[in-house]
């Protein structure tokens, strides 16, 4: 004969404590897994956007200065001179000095000139350099060769002639916007692009960094040109600028690089932090981690044109927050960049 009492209350109670106590453990092991899984996808997450962060951005800070005159290039100042507009952060109108000084240097720093993130305000910095992807134009060779490049006899246009594509090839051709180097037994001088039309480059006034002033005392075309004008060469530059951009995404800065006048390109996010220092060069002090160049130390005034290496922070967070640590991941990252472009010294001199 078969028993069929079953289960009394007592071990079905016993059995459903076990049973749980169970189910818990498990539950508490899976969540500690998804949230182990959850740091380690932020950590991986800040961690890319540390790294595309500053790759770029130490790229160009090495080519700083790559094919740029000892001690910048001019631009216009003087009597009748307006304002040279500096790239920034959308909605900033900052200009270069072109009262207490008559060049561009390679470095300009913009020391919390970025937007305040986190209570903190961000650094921004500009850099000039040759753009190595055209070929240099010689124009008005001597002697004067059939349907050579020529510089117009008032600085205002370029005609590639027989080197047309210097213009016209739609990969590396110059374009309205972009920024050409003049240097002849004169000197150098800077214009930008307005227009092109055909073979020939238009320097019109009232560019979008107002740097087309053949009307000033010094610093523009008009200082480099004579009659007949001598043979020049044209190189492209890159004026390239970085800064954070809390705009395009509320919420989210973007570490940006700006080229010339042209809009901005977000590289990475979420960007905190920007922090720039440099170490400058006298034979004498080499002052160290300065924030504000050009700077006076001990009755000595120094200028960008004596940095030598940068030192930068970029700090970057997760795009999401812990469900854990209810905050986000966050990455930082400190180095120095050696201007190698600025620091040759000819031992040999």
């Amino acid at each position: 004969m078969r028993n069929e009492r079953g289960f009394t209350l007592a071990e079905l109670l016993v059995t459903t404590c076990i049973t749980l106590l169970v189910m818990a453990g498990a539950m508490k092991a899976f969540k500690d897994a998804l949230d182990i899984n959850q740091a380690g996808s932020f950590v991986a997450d800040s961690t890319q956007n540390l790294r595309a962060a500053t790759n770029l951005m130490v790229r160009d800070l090495m080519q700083a200065g790559r094919g740029i005159p000892t001690g910048g290039l001019p631009i216009p100042s003087g009597l009748g001179a307006a304002p040279i507009l500096r790239p920034g952060p959308a909605g900033s109108a900052y200009t270069f000095d072109n009262v207490n000084f008559t060049t561009l240097p390679a470095v300009v720093p913009g020391p919390e000139l970025g937007p305040v993130i986190d209570g903190q305000a961000t650094d921004m910095i500009t850099l000039l350099m040759v753009d190595t992807t055209l070929a240099p134009l010689t124009l008005n060779a001597t002697p004067v060769v059939a349907n050579q490049p020529t510089l117009a006899a008032n600085g205002s246009s370029l005609d590639a002639g027989s080197s047309a594509v210097w213009i016209t090839n739609p990969t590396t051709g110059v374009k309205v916007g972009d920024l050409i180097m003049f240097t002849n037994a004169l000197g150098n001088a800077v214009q930008m692009v307005t227009a092109i039309n055909g073979t020939v480059a238009q320097f019109a006034a009232a560019d979008a960094l107002q740097l087309n002033q053949p009307g000033v005392g010094q610093g523009s075309i008009t200082q480099i040109i004579s009659a007949p004008i001598p043979q020049t060469t044209a190189q492209r530059l890159l004026l390239v600028t970085y800064f954070v951009d809390s705009v395009s995404t509320p919420g989210s800065p973007r570490l940006a690089r700006r080229i010339n006048a042209a809009p901005a390109q977000a590289l990475a996010g979420v960007v905190e932090d920007l922090d720039l220092s440099f170490d400058l060069v006298d034979g004498v002090v080499n002052p160290i981690t300065q924030k504000i160049v050009p700077v006076t130390i001990g009755g000595v005034l120094y200028t960008p044109n004596q940095i030598r290496k940068v030192n930068l922070h970029v700090g970057v967070r997760s795009e999401q927050r812990s469900v854990k640590q209810g905050d986000y991941t966050r990455s930082h990252l400190n180095t120095i960049v050696s201007l190698r472009s600025l620091a040759y010294v000819d031992r040999y001199k």
